[in-house]
């Protein structure tokens, strides 16, 4: 008998920099989500699918769940929250260096027990601590909720990450394809380019310019060089909070927006499959985070 055909949409949820993106990337097989080992490195809802023989999968990669100090913040959060109401597969994300359910995780628990959706718990990091260790993080989470399935993975390793697919799988109903078998994101060529460059800002700053960046792509044009190759021309600003970040996130020379630009080509080039000429600025534009009009862009 032939197996019918699965389809539905899974959202992942976990506090700040529990790998949630690196886990989403791991899945598809290609960056469609900003790594960076800092927390609140995805700031707006992005969706990458998995195309399997019998099944689509299609991630939402929300915010990490923090206390907010921003209207930014605050929307964040508030997008996380939203998008899993309508979901047909939550995904909880948990650090297996947890010693108990904190603040965090609880807030997030509390708001899958609200929606009262199939939940498949992931405990990430498990490379990190050992196998005593995560089996009381799985009895103490178990008699919290009635998880599908609770998986112990490591994205470092390449542990358990098919298995995370396997089970989703399981607990999606009958159901169509709802993108092209050749996307893995409905993520515009615009969005893909400006959350690469923050990605490797934030990646290649130090702390003190964290989270007060914002990408603008200015131009995108597609032309071909004299050898007749095609090739990208893209212009983007990166705006921050002061001037003094402006002047570490330029560096010496220029040395630290070169670094940041020839990353973020070298990606885009891979991801998009053609030729880029990327150009770079940096401006102040102050407090842009509590900002209405700009903020409104990042609002579901």
């Amino acid at each position: 008998m032939e197996e019918k055909f699965k389809s539905g949409f899974v959202s992942i949820l976990g506090r700040t920099n529990v790998g949630k993106s690196s886990i989403i990337n791991n899945l598809v097989g290609e960056k469609v989500a900003a790594i960076a080992n800092k927390p609140q490195t995805t700031r707006t809802v992005i969706r990458a699918i998995v195309n399997r023989p019998n099944s689509q999968i299609i991630f939402i990669d929300t915010p990490g769940i923090h206390k907010p100090k921003s209207k930014l913040g605050n929307v964040m959060v508030e997008n996380a929250f939203e998008v899993s109401k309508d979901v047909d597969v939550l995904v909880f994300v948990i650090e297996a260096t947890s010693d108990e359910i904190g603040k965090g995780d609880r807030l997030i628990l509390d708001k899958i027990k609200e929606a009262g959706r199939k939940t498949i718990l992931v405990i990430n990091k498990i490379d990190l601590v050992d196998k005593a260790k995560v089996a009381k993080l799985i009895e103490l989470y178990k008699n919290e909720y009635d998880f599908a399935s609770i998986i112990p993975v490591s994205t470092v390793k390449n542990i358990n990450l098919d298995v995370i697919l396997d089970e989703i799988e399981k607990n999606l109903n009958e159901g169509p394809a709802y993108y092209d078998i050749e996307e893995f994101t409905d993520q515009t060529t615009r969005q893909l380019v400006e959350e690469t460059i923050r990605e490797k800002a934030l990646k290649l700053l130090d702390d003190e310019v964290p989270h007060g960046i914002l990408v603008e792509v200015e131009k995108i044009k597609k032309r071909k060089t004299m050898d007749n190759e095609p090739i990208f021309n893209i212009d983007a600003t990166i705006y921050c909070l002061r001037d003094s970040h402006k002047g570490i996130i330029i560096g010496k020379n220029g040395s630290m927006l070169k670094k940041i630009g020839t990353y973020a080509r070298q990606d885009l080039e891979r991801m998009l499959g053609i030729k880029v000429n990327l150009k770079l600025w940096v401006k102040v534009r102050e407090d842009w985070i509590n900002n209405e009009k700009i903020i409104k862009n990042f609002k579901l």
